[in-house]
């Protein structure tokens, strides 16, 4: 009998998970040319040739034993320096290795941190819509998530409302810009206020609180767009970070924490991290990935087949009467339900074979998420089935 923590997860499992689940058996039974899933964040866009230059390079080291070992639980230390050494020549920082911690993708270095800072009570603080496994982490470690109800206006975070959910509880804040769902990018302006307040909070309740800056789509932007980095607006903020959106490598679960040496207690905290690391059953992140990613650490996607892709989808759901933010980042569109239960029509729009994520699945009922990481091609082909579903809630 599994425990009833994994119970009740398993019967609320990943809305977007059953979603794609749902896509696999339609495109048995349509065809996969007649299923239009938009449902998961998966690049479409291949990784450059560089990141698999960089693997085979790695692969053929003459020192086996060396690639393929144990080393550091914060992992290796030239991947480390090479990754603060990138950010300090992009950004106003001045980290070095000991400031870097690698790790299983972004979701295992927040579930890291969250190992290394919470205590059972401690609370969360995240911005609706949010990315719905932020839940299950903070679960892991029996913290407490604190919503902040979304400004739909601008999908900005309602700072006003935060300084009412902060309390002496408060441990942690998460952002995620650019955002999932909404693609929107947290301005400077935002960010300037938001550290104002966190600082206040800490003065007031006597204790750090660290803004956990969740960074997985930080170079998909479009339109000139620029991504503040966080660590220059706050002192206690600690970065996750992926390659799994910037490089398409999704499944070679590879990513950093920064944790700067200006954040409270920072050695305590690396220390820490490292210990995470290796008794959450990570021990180290990928090896092999470690390596490589020093070889291609300026390599990138190609965000112009994403871009291509957001503008006919924008462009058409205008057409059709849906209602959405423009995104800065990512690649989603949080688009306005045609009725109040957004779950309901979600439901409808599988009936024309639309695979969409309910806003509810984020914290923000009324809305649905719409991945659009996929084939232009596959964009076209759907288009008319967007049209329908408008057109059926107009009659």
């Amino acid at each position: 009998m599994i425990s009833k923590k994994m119970s009740n997860l398993v019967k609320n499992s990943s809305a977007i998970r059953a979603m794609f689940e749902e896509g696999r058996k339609m495109a048995l039974e349509f065809g996969k040319e007649n299923v239009y899933d938009y449902s998961l964040g998966n690049p479409s866009v291949p990784a450059p040739e560089g990141v698999n230059r960089a693997y085979k390079e790695v692969a053929g080291n003459p020192d086996s034993n060396y690639v393929h070992g144990y080393m550091l639980n914060q992992g290796f230390d030239e991947a480390r320096e090479a990754i603060a050494k990138d950010l300090n020549a992009r950004f106003p920082v001045a980290f070095d290795k000991n400031d870097i911690v690698m790790t299983v993708g972004a979701a295992g270095g927040m579930n890291v941190i969250m190992k290394t800072l919470l205590d059972p009570g401690d609370e969360v603080v995240v911005f609706a819509p949010y990315f719905g496994e932020y839940k299950n982490y903070v679960s892991n470690f029996d913290g407490v998530l604190v919503e902040v109800a979304p400004d739909t206006s601008t999908f900005q975070p309602d700072l006003k409302a935060l300084e009412e959910k902060l309390t002496a509880r408060t441990k942690i804040v998460i952002i995620n810009t650019p955002n999932n769902p909404t693609g929107v990018v947290y301005s400077a302006e935002t960010l300037t206020k938001l550290g104002q307040v966190l600082e206040e909070a800490q003065r007031k309740f006597g204790h750090p609180i660290y803004l956990l800056s969740d960074e997985p789509y930080r170079e998909l932007v479009y339109d000139g767009a620029e991504v503040p980095f966080v660590t220059t607006f706050y002192r206690n903020t600690i970065v996750g970070y992926s390659y799994s959106k910037s490089l398409s490598m999704p499944g070679d679960r590879i990513g950093y924490l920064v944790i700067p040496r200006e954040a409270d207690d920072h050695d305590e905290i690396f220390a820490a991290a490292g210990v995470a690391t290796r008794i959450l059953g990570f021990v180290n992140a990928p090896s092999v990935a470690q390596l490589a990613i020093t070889k291609c650490l300026n390599e990138r996607v190609d965000v112009a087949i994403y871009d291509r892709n957001r503008k006919l989808l924008y462009e058409k759901l205008k057409e059709y009467g849906y209602e959405c933010i423009m995104p800065q980042g990512a690649f989603y569109l949080f688009v306005k339900a045609l009725e109040p239960d957004d779950k309901a029509f979600v439901a409808k729009a599988k009936a024309h074979r639309l695979l969409i994520v309910p806003g509810s699945t984020f914290g923000c009922a009324g809305y649905v998420r719409i991945a659009y990481c996929v084939d232009y091609a596959m964009i076209e082909r759907s288009l008319p089935a967007f049209k329908a579903l408008a057109e059926e809630y107009k009659k």
